[in-house]
């Protein structure tokens, strides 16, 4: 194990397998997979992870203290273990949408017969917790929130249209491969007709190339091992897709709008921690959240992006230990 994975083995709680876990049929001909681990009488806390299109890991389970809480996770529509799988042959992305996934989740909360529960997620993972919450404020106790991405235009342009690029070079090169020699115009738009074209020998190879760029760029350090989490191909085709079928309609929100309705979270009690070197999802976006919501505990620490970092996973913890008491 590398020194990281040793510092971040050490601030989460050991590994835990779920106690229940099983499919829920949401409508729209999906089935979501959902887990629960920890105390079934604990406080209960939501988790959300990123992408969109990325999927559940055993340390998710990690961050919350099991002799508290009761942790619900699920992988979002079409991703992971939910079905149908977005990598499938025809797969169609049109009922899955930011507000669908919204109910998705009121219909868990429900299903679970769980009242008011806490919500932890972060980069996509943030953006849909802050969808839910100013949605249905009066259903959160708290918001445990990282790497803070609300997919307004100027934050798609600087991970997508060359911003991030100038910072990692090798890695843009490799994300503009698929798009061919000299390519200059939008990327999102480029890379939807790659992701969805039929040939298999067009799509895989531009899913993998759309999910290394994130893999490879989502921590401080360059991380090899992180690269290779995210090489399966069925894997990266899905977050691939999901992920571009998103970005294509600016996350299904008005532009602007999770910050711009931030007052809706002036009663829940929450935490923004935030890489100041994440590359992925820029910290000024966080400083614009915590304006929009200075009720939150602002957090900056000296990181990239992904939750797996030590400090970052530190911070995560010390939150949900707090609202644990």
């Amino acid at each position: 194990m590398t020194t990281e994975g040793t510092r971040l083995n050490e601030i989460l709680y050991p590994p835990i397998d779920p106690y229940a876990a099983g499919m829920l049929n949401v409508g729209d001909g999906q089935e979501i997979y959902w887990e629960e681990c920890g105390d079934p009488r604990g406080k209960p806390a939501l988790f959300l992870h990123g992408g969109p299109g990325g999927a559940l890991t055993a340390d998710y389970r990690r961050y919350f203290d099991p002799s508290k809480y009761r942790v619900i996770l699920f992988d979002q529509r079409q991703c992971g273990r939910s079905l149908p799988h977005a990598a499938s042959p025809g797969a169609d992305l049109s009922a899955n949408t930011t507000w669908r996934l919204v109910e998705d989740i009121e219909q868990i909360r429900t299903d679970r017969g769980v009242q008011r529960w806490q919500v932890f997620g972060g980069s996509w993972g943030s953006a849909l917790a802050l969808a839910y919450a100013e949605a249905y404020p009066e259903r959160v106790t708290e918001l445990v929130l990282r790497g803070i991405f609300t997919l307004r235009r100027s934050e798609l342009n600087w991970y997508y249209n060359g911003g991030a690029g100038n910072l990692s070079p090798l890695c843009w090169e490799s994300f503009l491969a698929p798009l061919g020699p000299g390519f200059s115009g939008d990327c999102i738009s480029a890379y939807h007709e790659l992701l969805f074209n039929p040939d298999p020998a067009i799509h895989l190879p531009a899913g993998k190339a759309w999910t290394t760029w994130e893999a490879a760029t989502s921590q401080l350090v360059f991380s090899q091992q992180h690269v290779d989490e995210f090489s399966d191909p069925s894997y990266a085709l899905a977050f691939a897709r999901i992920e571009n079928h998103y970005f294509v309609n600016g996350g299904f929100f008005r532009e602007g709008q999770l910050i711009a309705e931030a007052d809706r979270l002036r009663d829940i009690p929450g935490v923004i921690v935030q890489g100041k070197y994440d590359l992925c999802c820029p910290i000024t976006t966080a400083v614009a959240l915590h304006r929009a919501w200075p009720q939150a505990d602002y957090l900056p620490v000296l990181a990239g992006h992904s939750i797996s970092e030590p400090a970052i996973a530190a911070e995560l913890v010390a939150a949900t230990d707090r609202y644990a008491e």
